[in-house]
């Protein structure tokens, strides 16, 4: 029973309301509903008392609307009676998880639905309120839900054998094959402080580097040192924005036979995969973090918790996950090919 059980609606209840009145017995509703008899007198008692507002007596709308209000009351409070469930919650935030990515890891380990990312966020911003200020766990930590956005502006200057977005293989939209990948420098407040951020369309793997500024030939050298470590199934095209510090971007085709695409002026959702990369990676690293004071190892364990934290669009598995999938293929077909190390 407990199974297939659904809770009752208001046509439910107005029927059971209709039937009471007409003298039927708690098994005779129950079988019209096609209820356990428990449910018609649990439903009846918990909503036919009186108030200080209203006399004794059921009545379906204030049912319905009382049952509500307990469904939202209990979804804010599930966290609180669970002391182990909250500390896996809180723990998760902790790591920079958001409610959804908890509630489907939870739900991929134990089979079933132990909590609702809606219950999570309930329970966050009923602490908020109580001035606990949970919201300061959340990845972007905003006081209230909602779209809080503005458009940002970046000028697009000439730049040498520029290939609009137009022209991409249409497969790269579709994320179905590996190899396509995108690229953006992450600026901070210090001068003269970035890391190269590039970002596998399909594993959503991240790779990050520093950089000592904008300059478009250190950027260039890294993209290529970087994608020149992978096989040539696994570094196709590049899309990357219209800064200067692409302007060197034709050296990737020349030297590796790899395509550069570039988006559309203001549109950065066309490379929406590294926007959001990059959006996760500030949780860590803020735009006022001093990039002097984070080591080489620091930087990794960084990039490496956010490789290995599960992701929704991926079926809950992570980004190394489904990268070293690709791997083996490779490697199982002989495509995979290193460059041999220098002895």
């Amino acid at each position: 029973m407990a199974k297939t059980y659904e809770q009752l609606s208001l046509a439910d209840r107005i029927k059971l309301d209709l039937m009471f009145k007409e003298g039927k017995s708690m098994r005779v509703i129950a079988a019209a509903l096609g209820r356990a008899p428990s449910t018609i007198s649990r439903e009846l008692r918990r909503n036919s008392r009186a108030t200080n507002q209203r006399p004794a007596g059921y009545d379906p709308e204030r049912a319905e609307h009382r049952a509500q209000r307990r469904r939202r009351w209990d979804a804010r409070f599930k966290l609180a009676r669970d002391p182990a469930l909250y500390e896996h919650v809180r723990q998760r935030l902790e790591a920079g998880w958001s409610p959804e990515t908890i509630a489907g890891e939870l739900r991929l380990q134990y089979g079933r639905c132990l909590i609702s990312y809606e219950s999570i966020y309930r329970f966050i911003y009923h602490r908020v309120a109580q001035k606990d200020y949970w919201n300061r766990l959340l990845p972007k930590g905003k006081s209230r839900r909602g779209r809080l956005s503005k458009r940002g502006g970046s000028p697009v200057d000439r730049i040498r054998d520029r290939v609009s977005i137009a022209q991409r293989p249409v497969e790269v939209a579709s994320r179905g094959v590996a190899g396509h990948w995108e690229g953006d420098l992450m600026l901070f407040q210090r001068h003269r402080q970035a890391l190269l951020i590039t970002h596998e369309r399909k594993s959503r793997l991240l790779l990050a580097k520093r950089q000592p500024g904008k300059a478009a030939a250190p950027v260039a050298h890294e993209l290529l040192r970087q994608f020149d470590a992978l096989p040539q199934a696994l570094r196709r095209t590049l899309t990357i924005d219209n800064g200067t510090e692409f302007a060197e971007h034709y050296r990737l085709n020349r030297e590796l036979g790899m395509a550069t695409y570039f988006c559309d002026t203001h549109s950065p959702w066309q490379k929406g995969g590294i926007e959001n990369a990059i959006g996760r990676m500030r949780r860590k690293l803020p735009r006022k973090t001093d990039l002097g004071a984070l080591g080489p190892k620091a930087l990794n364990r960084l990039v490496a918790a956010y490789n290995h934290t599960p992701r929704k669009c991926l079926g809950f598995h992570t980004p190394a996950h489904v990268f070293c999938e690709e791997l083996k293929v490779l490697h199982f077909n002989r495509e995979c090919s290193f460059r041999p190390t220098p002895e």
